[in-house]
């Protein structure tokens, strides 16, 4: 992990929300689902429990979630097992593919599809659980894999790292790709100085897309594909091209 800086290079700031296409105070889709064969709020045989109060889970179990979902060509963002039985599965749609309903973000009909899907899906494979979430991620999608930094490079990001790096956890900047794509770095101004963080997704306990109250859609664009939001240019220029030094390693 490194820190570079130049001063007065300042960058425009961009942003990508994720959810439903709608006002950020709404909820995000989702849809609920349960175990076949019994009401919402029970579960018609017993389930297997580990220490920790979830369900045990049988071998292939997230790869029978992702094989389902993604054969409805949808992106898998998270999976969470969650206390008396609930599975919860976060959805996103893939850049470039049409939808019956056309938008940019996920919509209440595309979790209401999966959820249909995913309850047959998991019967068949023998997968127990009690209850059965699916939902769009939001406006502050979180990103996990490497594919997921390479899709949403050029957007504001903020991380949170696992140890403090020079007395601080929680960084906020534009993501781009290291040189040679070793690892990532994250752009941000203190003040006049340009700063830019250099790290690797193994230093990282979260990290999530930074809301912006924009609908016009940059699903995968970079800065210089659209204009900033109104008020989201810091001040100055745009970035030099000279490469900034290294100041902490």
């Amino acid at each position: 992990m490194g820190v570079s800086g130049q001063h007065g290079r300042n960058s425009s700031q961009g942003g990508k929300g994720s959810g439903t296409k709608r006002a950020p105070s709404r909820p995000p889709a989702r849809s609920a689902g349960r175990a076949p064969g019994g009401r919402p709020d029970v579960v018609d045989k017993p389930l297997k429990l580990d220490a920790a109060g979830l369900v045990v889970m049988r071998p292939g179990w997230r790869e029978a979630i992702e094989r389902t979902v993604t054969g409805l060509h949808y992106e898998v963002v998270d999976v969470e097992r969650a206390a008396r039985g609930l599975l919860r599965i976060t959805i996103d749609r893939l850049s470039g593919h049409s939808y019956p309903v056309e938008s940019e973000f996920v919509l209440v009909e595309d979790c209401e599809l999966v959820t249909r899907q995913l309850q047959f899906a998991l019967e068949v494979d023998g997968v127990d659980y009690a209850r059965l979430e699916v939902s769009s991620p939001g406006l502050d999608r979180p990103l996990k894999r490497e594919v997921d930094y390479a899709r949403f490079e050029g957007q504001q990001v903020s991380i949170t790292l696992k140890e403090s790096f020079e007395g601080r956890k929680v960084f906020k900047g534009l993501l781009g790709q290291a040189p040679e794509g070793a690892g990532w770095t994250l752009s941000f101004s203190a003040g006049k100085v340009e700063q830019v963080l250099g790290f690797n997704l193994e230093e990282v306990r979260e990290a999530r897309l930074v809301p912006v109250l924009d609908f016009k859609g940059r699903r995968g664009s970079k800065p210089s594909d659209v204009p900033a939001a109104e008020g989201d240019a810091a001040e100055g220029d745009k970035p030099a091209s000279a490469e900034p030094g290294v100041i902490g390693g």
